[in-house]
Formats: C-alpha cells, sequence, structure tokens
C-alpha cells in the first residue's frame, strides 16, 4: 500500500509541446509545513512544472495527488479552489485599487451578488494580519491604500496576502519572490515565508540565488533537461553539490580563473560624491583586471558606476580616464572607451522590441553602410559575429530581444559594448535574474575580456561568492563609502558579507 503524504506529490509527471519535450518524467514531493526549493538552469522545465500544479497546462503523463486524494485541476480556477495558489514573478495587482481590493480580488464575500462588505473587511484584514502580524509595515500596508504608492516588497507581500484569503489554501508557489527586491524587503518576505510555513503550509519555492535557498528551505529539488536530477536536505547538501546538479558541472568550472597581468591604470576615482550617494569613493582600474564592488542594496554601487559614465552629476571628486579628467557624459564616456551595462536590462539596457542585430548596433552605427546610410545586411553581419562569439542562443539576428531568455539577453547588452569596443566596462549586476549556465557563459566572457583582451572590468554585484570567484580585488561599499580595494586572496565569501552589512 503506497504511504500517503499530507502535502504534494507529483510522480512521473511528463509535458511535450509539439517535437519539444518540457518534461520527461519529474518526481517532486512537498510536505506540509515544508518549503521545498525547486531549482534548475532557464529551459529545465520548471515553469512548466508550476504551470502544471498550478492548473494552467495539462500534464501529458504522471500522477498528482494532494494530501493523498488525486489531484487534476482543469484550470487555474480548479487548482485554486482545491488550495493551490500561485505567486509569479509577473505581479497580478491593479495598481489603481486599493490594498484591500486586490488582496479580495476574485475572491470577494458575496450574497445573491452583493459583496458582504464587513466580512470582506474582515477577511482582508486576517490576510494582512497574517503576513505582517508585528504591524511593522501598517503604516504603509493599510487596506485603503492604493497599490501603486507600494513599494516592490510591500507588493509582493500583498500577492502573497491574495493567495493565503482561500481559507483552504494547502500549497503555495512561489516563482522567483526576490527577483526585484532590495535587502529589507527580502528579510520581509523571508519572515512571512517562515511563518506560513509553521502554519502548516506546504510551499514551493522557485529561485537561482543559493544562499536564499540555503536560509529559507528545508529540501530541493533539481530539474536539468525536463527529469529530475537530484533531491534531498538543504542541510545535507553543499551548494558545490547543487550547482553540480543543475549545470552537470562542478562549480569550479563554474568560475574560470586565466592568469592575469594588471597593466597601466585606465580608470580611477579620487574622493568622488554623488548627487546621491556614494559619499565617498576612490578606486584605480588597470588594464587586464576585474576589480569587484561588493555592499548591500542601497549601499552606493550602482550610483557610483552611473556617476563614473556621467548619469549622476558628481559633486565633489574627480574621476580620471586615462589621462583625461574633466565633466562627463555617456556620449563622453563612450567615445573615451568606457560601457555601462545597467543592472536594469529591459528599461535601460536593452530595446526588447527590437531585433538582435538592431540592439548589438544601436550606439555605433558609423560604418554599416556608404554615404551615412545604414545597411540592413551589415547590421546583420556584425550582430552575427557576436552571437557566434558569445554563444547566444537564438533564431538570428533578426530574432526580437524580447524572444531570448534572460542569459542571451544579457549576452545581447554585453555584445553591444564589444561592438562598441570599449576598453573599460562597467558590469553592474551582469548576472542577475539568469540561471548557472548563462552565469557560467558570462563568467568566462568576462575572464577571457580581462585576460586575452587586456580589457579593464569593473564588476557591481549583490552576490559575495560570485566577486570572489571572478574578481582579481574587491572593495566593499557601505553606506556610500568605498572601502580599500584588497586582492581576492586576502578575502572570503564570509568576510566579503560581513563587511558589506558594517559588521567587520
Amino acid at each position: 500500500m503506497a504511504r500517503q503524504v499530507s502535502g504534494l506529490v507529483a510522480r512521473g509527471v511528463a509535458k511535450a509541446y509539439g517535437a519539444t519535450i518540457a518534461l520527461a518524467g519529474v518526481d517532486l514531493e512537498v510536505r506540509a509545513g515544508e518549503v521545498h526549493a525547486l531549482l534548475g538552469e532557464n529551459g529545465a522545465g520548471k515553469s512548466t512544472l508550476v504551470k502544471i500544479l498550478a492548473g494552467a497546462v495539462k500534464p501529458d503523463g504522471g500522477t498528482l495527488t494532494l494530501d493523498g486524494a488525486p489531484y487534476a485541476p482543469r484550470d487555474p480556477a480548479a487548482a485554486r479552489a482545491a488550495g493551490v495558489r500561485l505567486v509569479s514573478q509577473e505581479r497580478a495587482l491593479c495598481p489603481h485599487m486599493t490594498v484591500e481590493e486586490n488582496v479580495l480580488l476574485g475572491g470577494e464575500p458575496t450574497r445573491l451578488g452583493v459583496l458582504k462588505r464587513e466580512e470582506a473587511r474582515g477577511v482582508a484584514a486576517r490576510a494582512l494580519l497574517a503576513i505582517d502580524p508585528s504591524g511593522a509595515k501598517k503604516h504603509r500596508l493599510r487596506p485603503d491604500a492604493l497599490v501603486r504608492d507600494l513599494g516592490p516588497g510591500e507588493r509582493q507581500l500583498v500577492e502573497i496576502a491574495r493567495a493565503i484569503t482561500e481559507p483552504r489554501c494547502r500549497l503555495l508557489l512561489l516563482d522567483e519572490p526576490t527577483s526585484s527586491l532590495g535587502a529589507d524587503d527580502v528579510e520581509a518576505l523571508f519572515s512571512v515565508v517562515a511563518r506560513l510555513r509553521e502554519a502548516g503550509l506546504a510551499i514551493v519555492y522557485i529561485s537561482h540565488h543559493l544562499d536564499e535557498i540555503r536560509r529559507i528551505a528545508d529540501c530541493f529539488t533539481v530539474i536539468r533537461d525536463g527529469r529530475t536530477a537530484g533531491t534531498g536536505r538543504v542541510a545535507e547538501a553543499t551548494p558545490a553539490d547543487i550547482v553540480t546538479m543543475m549545470a552537470g558541472r562542478s562549480i569550479e568550472d563554474l568560475y574560470p580563473r586565466s592568469p592575469r597581468v594588471p597593466g597601466d591604470v585606465v580608470l580611477g576615482a579620487r574622493d568622488l560624491a554623488g548627487a546621491g550617494l556614494p559619499v565617498r569613493a576612490s578606486f584605480e582600474l588597470r588594464r587586464g583586471e576585474v576589480l569587484g564592488i561588493a555592499g548591500l542594496v542601497g549601499s552606493g554601487r550602482t550610483e557610483l558606476l552611473r556617476a563614473i559614465f556621467g548619469l549622476e552629476r558628481v559633486r565633489r571628486g574627480e574621476v580620471r580616464v586615462g589621462a583625461y579628467v574633466g565633466p562627463a557624459s555617456p556620449a563622453a564616456r563612450l567615445a573615451q572607451g568606457v560601457g555601462l551595462l545597467s543592472e536594469d536590462r529591459g528599461g535601460e539596457g536593452l530595446a526588447l522590441g527590437l531585433s538582435i542585430a538592431d540592439n548589438v548596433t544601436l550606439s555605433r552605427l558609423v560604418g554599416l553602410g556608404p554615404l551615412g546610410f545604414v545597411a540592413p545586411s551589415r547590421m546583420r553581419a556584425a550582430a552575427a559575429r557576436f552571437i557566434e562569439k558569445l554563444g547566444i542562443v537564438c533564431a538570428g539576428p533578426d530574432a526580437p530581444t524580447s524572444s531570448l531568455s534572460g542569459g542571451n539577453q544579457q549576452k545581447v547588452a554585453l555584445a553591444r559594448l564589444l561592438y562598441h569596443d570599449v576598453d573599460v566596462l562597467l558590469l553592474d549586476e551582469p548576472t542577475r535574474g539568469v540561471d548557472v549556465g548563462a552565469r557560467a557563459a558570462i563568467y568566462a566572457l568576462i575572464d577571457r575580456l580581462a585576460c586575452e583582451s587586456n580589457k579593464a572590468v569593473l564588476v557591481v554585484s549583490s552576490s559575495a561568492e560570485e566577486l570572489v570567484g571572478i574578481a582579481d580585488r574587491i572593495a566593499v561599499m557601505h553606506k556610500g563609502e568605498l572601502g580599500p580595494a584588497r586582492p581576492v586572496g586576502e578575502l572570503d565569501v564570509r568576510a566579503v558579507m560581513l563587511e558589506q552589512a558594517g559588521a567587520s
């Protein structure tokens, strides 16, 4: 007799789209009162599995049970009725409606078609109390507050509050819940998840961040190429174990490091203070070197790069590019051989509605045609070179950039800088929102740029492990002040994390 599990059990789940196999027999077991991490690279099959659990996609094979009973939702409404709720990456809130209205949306208590207002207020109030029992966010998460006035973290909490208004909610699916959150909002989210676990919910937590998984999850399952690559308890697996399951490669292969010989100083700052943060920053960056800037969200890391690139006004101090010291603008910096990869890939880094060829050549159209005209064939040829060089997975140069995965979009943004032939690359969170496989490719590219192309690379990252893996030296920014850059051999991940938190 098969044992019954309180929670979700999936066995042999399969799904194909024509000749493309998305899932080839995946197993997943999530117990009540447990946070279960679902891991895998982009394209591994995580999204398909979650859509099946949420009733948005019908599987071709396999079985699902929920609290020991067969579970086969025909649509999302049936899944919700069974107590399964999904909080997806794409926010599903109505910004012009209140917090209370959003929390109740689609599940308003009615009698004969008329809203039962007092009961509605009670349901919303209980849901908000469940996610904020201490009242720490009471002044922001008021039932009558408009969602458009909330920050990303508060909106995420409203999404979760809406999910748990269903009194029979038994399984909560959280898809990359911290992707747009700062450090404080992440902590608030973790507190909510911990309370929901204590209340007995089964929670599936999807994330690319292993540090998050180690903090919040009890168990994990890794999917690779549509199959279950491994499962176990988080406390019994090392990051190296999990990375190997996810990517099919060891963690040593994730951070390639060729011999580098730093050359002359090509970029420097002295006592730099921007319009906002930083309040004081000094550093030197050499040709053939990767310099890492660590720091928490809000420490001034991004503002430092934007001030260097001329996107923010400099109040005090100076930036030196080669021998040049003076006013800066983005156009001037590009002309001086300095390029910026923005952390906001969709908003500032790329024109997602344009083709790959358009994006690669956008900032340098000179030489792509006679008499000032642009020849599309030359644009496509230029893009094709970088598609091959960077291993961009796409249908071709004319493919819309929006059709690419996050990792391949990031490669297109890097291709634009390389097409412009910059000598200094300012990379702000270059691997944000991309999977392990894409990160490995970006790390290898950064290594080649420094070692083989003799480029100077300045990398800002919120991942201490990432910086220790790829940088030659690391400087830590805390509350707008940049500390000294030290050789990576003198640091470890724990030391960087303590320093960026101001605890060193």
